[in-house]
Protein backbone atom coordinates (compact mmCIF):
# COMPACT_ATOMS: atom_id res chain seq x y z
CA UNK A 1 0.00 0.00 0.00
CA UNK A 2 0.99 3.46 -0.88
CA UNK A 3 2.21 5.54 2.24
CA UNK A 4 -0.03 8.43 1.69
CA UNK A 5 -3.88 7.21 2.87
CA UNK A 6 -5.99 7.46 -0.22
CA UNK A 7 -9.13 9.51 2.28
CA UNK A 8 -8.86 11.28 5.49
CA UNK A 9 -11.29 11.86 7.03
CA UNK A 10 -9.94 14.50 9.71
CA UNK A 11 -11.63 15.57 12.49
CA UNK A 12 -15.52 15.98 11.07
CA UNK A 13 -18.16 17.55 13.04
CA UNK A 14 -21.34 17.59 11.45
CA UNK A 15 -24.13 19.35 13.03
CA UNK A 16 -27.92 19.95 12.22
CA UNK A 17 -29.25 22.61 14.15
CA UNK A 18 -28.99 21.41 17.76
CA UNK A 19 -28.83 18.35 17.28
CA UNK A 20 -24.72 16.68 16.79
CA UNK A 21 -24.76 13.78 14.43
CA UNK A 22 -21.21 13.36 13.77
CA UNK A 23 -18.76 14.80 16.78
CA UNK A 24 -14.53 15.01 16.07
CA UNK A 25 -14.87 11.91 13.49
CA UNK A 26 -11.29 10.97 12.06
CA UNK A 27 -10.18 7.79 9.97
CA UNK A 28 -7.41 7.43 7.33
CA UNK A 29 -8.05 5.01 4.70
CA UNK A 30 -5.57 3.16 2.60
CA UNK A 31 -5.55 2.45 -1.42
CA UNK A 32 -7.58 -0.38 -2.28
CA UNK A 33 -8.28 -1.16 1.08
CA UNK A 34 -11.72 -1.99 2.20
CA UNK A 35 -13.16 -0.50 5.31
CA UNK A 36 -16.81 -1.82 6.28
CA UNK A 37 -18.42 0.41 8.86
CA UNK A 38 -21.05 -0.68 11.64
CA UNK A 39 -23.11 1.50 14.25
CA UNK A 40 -26.14 1.84 15.87
CA UNK A 41 -29.41 2.92 14.05
CA UNK A 42 -29.42 6.75 14.20
CA UNK A 43 -25.46 6.92 14.51
CA UNK A 44 -24.48 8.91 11.81
CA UNK A 45 -23.16 6.36 9.45
CA UNK A 46 -25.27 8.33 6.68
CA UNK A 47 -24.62 11.29 7.46
CA UNK A 48 -20.55 10.06 7.44
CA UNK A 49 -20.44 9.29 3.73
CA UNK A 50 -22.78 11.96 2.83
CA UNK A 51 -19.68 14.39 4.23
CA UNK A 52 -17.15 12.34 2.27
CA UNK A 53 -19.27 12.27 -1.33
CA UNK A 54 -19.57 15.89 -0.81
CA UNK A 55 -23.56 15.90 -0.46
CA UNK A 56 -23.45 17.28 3.25
CA UNK A 57 -21.05 20.23 3.97
CA UNK A 58 -19.34 19.55 7.35
CA UNK A 59 -19.83 21.96 10.02
CA UNK A 60 -16.18 21.68 10.95
CA UNK A 61 -13.13 19.60 9.64
CA UNK A 62 -12.28 18.12 6.45
CA UNK A 63 -12.28 15.26 3.82
CA UNK A 64 -8.93 15.00 1.55
CA UNK A 65 -8.37 12.54 -1.33
CA UNK A 66 -4.76 11.90 -2.38
CA UNK A 67 -4.12 14.66 0.02
CA UNK A 68 -6.36 17.04 -1.50
CA UNK A 69 -9.06 18.96 0.50
CA UNK A 70 -12.64 18.03 -1.73
CA UNK A 71 -14.48 18.93 1.44
CA UNK A 72 -18.02 19.93 0.32
CA UNK A 73 -16.74 18.70 -3.27
CA UNK A 74 -19.01 16.49 -5.39
CA UNK A 75 -17.52 13.73 -8.31
CA UNK A 76 -14.47 12.19 -6.71
CA UNK A 77 -16.30 9.13 -5.27
CA UNK A 78 -18.77 6.47 -6.71
CA UNK A 79 -21.57 6.25 -4.10
CA UNK A 80 -24.41 3.18 -4.06
CA UNK A 81 -27.27 3.61 -2.09
CA UNK A 82 -29.53 0.90 -0.05
CA UNK A 83 -32.05 1.41 -2.95
CA UNK A 84 -30.62 0.38 -6.29
CA UNK A 85 -32.78 3.74 -8.10
CA UNK A 86 -32.59 1.85 -11.50
CA UNK A 87 -34.49 3.62 -14.24
CA UNK A 88 -37.37 1.28 -14.71
CA UNK A 89 -37.71 2.61 -18.66
CA UNK A 90 -33.91 1.76 -19.47
CA UNK A 91 -32.13 -1.15 -19.91
CA UNK A 92 -29.60 -3.07 -17.84
CA UNK A 93 -27.12 -1.44 -20.57
CA UNK A 94 -28.76 1.80 -20.25
CA UNK A 95 -28.41 2.13 -16.54
CA UNK A 96 -25.09 1.24 -16.54
CA UNK A 97 -24.12 4.21 -18.51
CA UNK A 98 -26.80 6.77 -16.87
CA UNK A 99 -23.90 8.23 -15.32
CA UNK A 100 -22.24 9.50 -18.91
CA UNK A 101 -25.70 9.89 -20.25
CA UNK A 102 -26.79 12.46 -17.74
CA UNK A 103 -23.61 14.47 -18.63
CA UNK A 104 -24.72 14.11 -22.12
CA UNK A 105 -21.76 12.34 -23.40
CA UNK A 106 -22.62 8.40 -23.41
CA UNK A 107 -20.71 7.02 -26.27
CA UNK A 108 -20.59 3.69 -27.82
CA UNK A 109 -17.83 3.04 -26.20
CA UNK A 110 -19.25 3.53 -22.75
CA UNK A 111 -22.08 1.28 -23.66
CA UNK A 112 -20.05 -1.32 -25.21
CA UNK A 113 -18.30 -0.93 -21.76
CA UNK A 114 -21.40 -1.64 -19.97
CA UNK A 115 -22.39 -4.62 -22.02
CA UNK A 116 -18.69 -5.88 -20.64
CA UNK A 117 -19.22 -5.72 -16.97
CA UNK A 118 -22.66 -7.55 -17.72
CA UNK A 119 -21.29 -10.17 -19.33
CA UNK A 120 -18.00 -10.40 -17.27
CA UNK A 121 -20.81 -10.19 -13.48
CA UNK A 122 -23.09 -12.30 -15.15
CA UNK A 123 -25.48 -10.69 -16.56
CA UNK A 124 -24.32 -10.53 -20.18
CA UNK A 125 -27.71 -12.62 -21.21
CA UNK A 126 -29.80 -9.38 -19.35
CA UNK A 127 -27.89 -6.58 -21.51
CA UNK A 128 -31.40 -5.15 -23.05
CA UNK A 129 -34.10 -6.45 -20.50
CA UNK A 130 -35.28 -4.27 -18.13
CA UNK A 131 -35.13 -3.21 -14.55
CA UNK A 132 -38.91 -5.19 -13.61
CA UNK A 133 -37.26 -8.72 -14.81
CA UNK A 134 -34.34 -8.80 -12.91
CA UNK A 135 -34.63 -10.24 -9.43
CA UNK A 136 -33.37 -7.81 -6.42
CA UNK A 137 -29.88 -9.60 -6.64
CA UNK A 138 -29.46 -8.55 -10.31
CA UNK A 139 -30.70 -5.27 -9.56
CA UNK A 140 -28.48 -4.25 -7.26
CA UNK A 141 -25.31 -5.72 -9.88
CA UNK A 142 -26.51 -3.32 -11.96
CA UNK A 143 -26.60 -0.75 -9.58
CA UNK A 144 -22.84 -1.70 -8.70
CA UNK A 145 -21.74 -1.68 -12.18
CA UNK A 146 -24.03 1.52 -12.98
CA UNK A 147 -21.46 2.72 -10.08
CA UNK A 148 -18.01 1.32 -11.55
CA UNK A 149 -18.43 2.74 -14.34
CA UNK A 150 -18.77 6.34 -12.95
CA UNK A 151 -14.85 5.48 -12.68
CA UNK A 152 -13.70 6.60 -9.60
CA UNK A 153 -11.30 5.34 -7.26
CA UNK A 154 -13.27 5.35 -4.28
CA UNK A 155 -16.67 3.49 -4.01
CA UNK A 156 -19.23 4.13 -1.33
CA UNK A 157 -21.39 1.58 -0.38
CA UNK A 158 -24.35 2.13 1.93
CA UNK A 159 -25.60 -1.25 3.11
CA UNK A 160 -26.49 -1.79 -0.58
CA UNK A 161 -27.52 -6.04 0.11
CA UNK A 162 -29.81 -5.22 3.61
CA UNK A 163 -32.88 -5.84 1.49
CA UNK A 164 -31.79 -9.56 0.34
CA UNK A 165 -32.81 -12.29 1.68
CA UNK A 166 -29.88 -14.18 3.29
CA UNK A 167 -28.75 -16.22 0.21
CA UNK A 168 -28.56 -14.13 -2.45
CA UNK A 169 -26.98 -11.57 0.00
CA UNK A 170 -24.21 -14.10 0.73
CA UNK A 171 -23.75 -14.65 -2.89
CA UNK A 172 -23.55 -10.81 -3.20
CA UNK A 173 -20.84 -10.89 -0.88
CA UNK A 174 -18.98 -12.99 -2.88
CA UNK A 175 -19.82 -11.31 -6.04
CA UNK A 176 -18.91 -7.72 -4.65
CA UNK A 177 -15.29 -9.09 -3.39
CA UNK A 178 -14.57 -10.66 -6.90
CA UNK A 179 -15.78 -7.21 -8.38
CA UNK A 180 -13.25 -5.00 -5.52
CA UNK A 181 -10.26 -7.96 -6.32
CA UNK A 182 -10.78 -7.12 -10.13
CA UNK A 183 -11.06 -3.03 -10.04
CA UNK A 184 -8.69 -2.35 -7.15
CA UNK A 185 -11.25 0.00 -5.78
CA UNK A 186 -11.49 1.77 -2.32
CA UNK A 187 -14.43 0.94 -0.44
CA UNK A 188 -16.16 2.24 2.48
CA UNK A 189 -19.54 -0.29 3.08
CA UNK A 190 -21.98 0.84 5.41
CA UNK A 191 -23.72 -2.43 6.81
CA UNK A 192 -26.05 -3.28 10.39
CA UNK A 193 -24.70 -6.86 9.49
CA UNK A 194 -21.37 -7.81 11.64
CA UNK A 195 -21.02 -11.40 9.73
CA UNK A 196 -21.47 -9.39 6.35
CA UNK A 197 -18.78 -7.18 7.90
CA UNK A 198 -16.37 -9.21 8.90
CA UNK A 199 -16.43 -11.08 6.38
CA UNK A 200 -16.34 -8.61 3.61
CA UNK A 201 -13.69 -5.93 5.14
CA UNK A 202 -9.60 -5.56 5.67
CA UNK A 203 -11.12 -3.26 9.02
CA UNK A 204 -13.92 -2.79 10.24
CA UNK A 205 -14.66 0.40 12.27
CA UNK A 206 -17.05 0.76 15.10
CA UNK A 207 -19.44 4.19 15.53
CA UNK A 208 -20.54 5.02 18.87
CA UNK A 209 -24.09 6.07 19.29
CA UNK A 210 -25.12 9.77 18.55
CA UNK A 211 -23.00 11.85 18.40
CA UNK A 212 -21.29 9.67 15.69
CA UNK A 213 -17.66 9.40 15.96
CA UNK A 214 -14.76 6.42 15.60
CA UNK A 215 -15.19 4.00 18.63
CA UNK A 216 -12.89 1.19 17.72
CA UNK A 217 -11.58 -0.18 14.64
CA UNK A 218 -10.73 -4.01 13.99
CA UNK A 219 -8.26 -5.62 11.64
CA UNK A 220 -9.94 -8.34 9.76
CA UNK A 221 -6.81 -10.90 9.46
CA UNK A 222 -8.77 -13.50 7.58
CA UNK A 223 -7.26 -15.05 4.28
CA UNK A 224 -8.34 -14.19 0.93
CA UNK A 225 -10.11 -15.29 -1.01
CA UNK A 226 -12.97 -15.20 1.60
CA UNK A 227 -15.34 -18.48 1.57
CA UNK A 228 -18.23 -20.16 3.28
CA UNK A 229 -15.96 -22.10 5.35
CA UNK A 230 -14.47 -18.40 6.40
CA UNK A 231 -18.13 -17.57 8.27
CA UNK A 232 -17.52 -21.03 10.65
CA UNK A 233 -13.68 -20.34 11.17
CA UNK A 234 -12.89 -20.13 15.02
CA UNK A 235 -11.06 -17.00 13.87
CA UNK A 236 -14.17 -15.38 12.02
CA UNK A 237 -16.42 -16.14 15.55
CA UNK A 238 -13.73 -14.33 17.88
CA UNK A 239 -13.75 -11.21 15.72
CA UNK A 240 -17.36 -11.30 15.55
CA UNK A 241 -18.10 -11.35 19.35
CA UNK A 242 -15.25 -8.65 20.12
CA UNK A 243 -16.85 -6.44 16.92
CA UNK A 244 -20.24 -7.10 18.80
CA UNK A 245 -19.24 -6.51 22.08
CA UNK A 246 -18.05 -3.03 21.17
CA UNK A 247 -21.01 -2.41 18.84
CA UNK A 248 -22.76 -3.28 22.35
CA UNK A 249 -20.72 -1.04 24.14
CA UNK A 250 -21.61 1.77 21.93
CA UNK A 251 -24.68 1.79 22.96
CA UNK A 252 -24.83 1.46 26.25
CA UNK A 253 -21.54 3.34 27.28
CA UNK A 254 -20.11 0.13 28.80
CA UNK A 255 -16.54 -0.80 29.10
CA UNK A 256 -15.90 -2.93 25.97
CA UNK A 257 -13.01 -4.23 23.68
CA UNK A 258 -10.87 -3.25 21.07
CA UNK A 259 -8.51 -0.40 19.82
CA UNK A 260 -9.75 3.09 20.75
CA UNK A 261 -8.34 6.03 18.27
Amino acid sequence: MSDQPKLVIDDVECRFGPTVALSSTSLEVQPGEFIAIVGPSGCGKSTLMNVVAGMQQPTSGRVLVDGKDVTGATGHVGYMFQKDLLVPWRTVTGNIVLGAALTGRATREDRMQARRLAARYGLGDFVDHFPHALSGGMRQRVALMRTLAFDRDILLLDEPFGALDSQTRFDMQQWLLQVWSDSARTVLFITHDVDEAVFLADRVVVMSARPGRVRAVHNVNLPRPRVLDTVTSPEFTALKRTVLSDLYASRSGTPHEGTLI
